[in-house]
């Protein structure tokens, strides 16, 4: 599916940072006791100390930081690439499927528009974005508002989420594969695990909504699909990322 300006209607984006904001404030309303597990933030509002940006942190030596911090705790070169894999795949795809799949909307996890935060611990806890627009689909929570993109339909948010996630995912494995070996197959399905981790938990959060989050949750991945990665392959995973205790297991 190709996507135009004719398939979307655009508000007011002076606006946007509204409609961002009530989204994020619900998605860290879903577990108090750890609010940034899902919701990001606007890096407009936020200082760069332990931040750093995706599209060039992924080029320097952060990504051997956190193998070199996991390889510690873990002291197996697989299991370490493995964990810091699967939290930089929560960064650009768990979260951003938490709000696809609770809210029916979107912002842009490409690769330019990512931010990484790091705790004192040096691992990752959470996620900032510069663009702060929404894309939302017919049903969404803030469909129709002022600031927002207006997908046509669910799929077409499904499309455009997996496109430009795609960018930001080979990017990741390129990084974490110049630490240690990862198999491809397993990565693609991490990400899968990661969509299905919060298709199953996010409602449980929520207290409803599971049919929609199982429909939007497959909905990404059949996008994902189409775009010609196997995120519907299954492996044994050795680790989890220590930091998130809320990690997407349920798959």
């Amino acid at each position: 599916m190709t996507l135009t300006t004719e398939h979307v209607q655009i508000r007011d984006l002076d606006f946007r940072t509204d409609a961002f904001s009530r989204t994020c404030t619900r998605l860290r309303a879903l577990n108090p006791d750890y609010p940034r597990v899902y919701a990001v933030a606007a890096m407009a509002g936020e200082g760069k100390r332990r931040w750093w940006k995706l599209s060039t942190g992924l080029q320097s030596e952060r990504v051997e930081q956190l193998y070199s911090r996991s390889l510690q705790d873990l002291d197996n070169p697989e299991a370490a690439a493995i964990q810091v894999a699967t939290s930089l795949i929560h960064a650009v795809v768990g979260r951003v499927t938490a709000s696809i799949v609770a809210e029916g909307s979107a912002w842009d996890p490409g690769l330019e528009n990512l931010w990484i935060h790091m705790d004192s611990d040096s691992g990752i806890d959470w996620a900032g974005v510069v663009d702060e627009t929404l894309r939302v689909a017919p049903g969404g929570t803030e469909y129709g508002r002022d600031g927002v993109v207006d997908m046509p339909c669910e799929a077409a948010l499904f499309v455009w989420t997996a496109h430009r996630c795609l960018g930001a995912l080979h990017a990741v494995l390129a990084a974490v594969s110049r630490c240690a070996p990862i198999d491809p197959y397993r990565f693609w399905g991490l990400v899968g695990e990661a969509i299905l981790g919060a298709t199953a938990y996010v409602p449980i959060l929520a207290g409803g909504g599971e049919t929609a989050a199982q429909r939007r949750g497959q909905g990404l991945l059949d996008a994902f699909v189409g775009v010609g990665v196997p995120v519907r392959s299954r492996r044994k995973i050795a680790a989890r990322p220590r930091w998130n205790q809320f990690a997407e297991t349920l798959a």
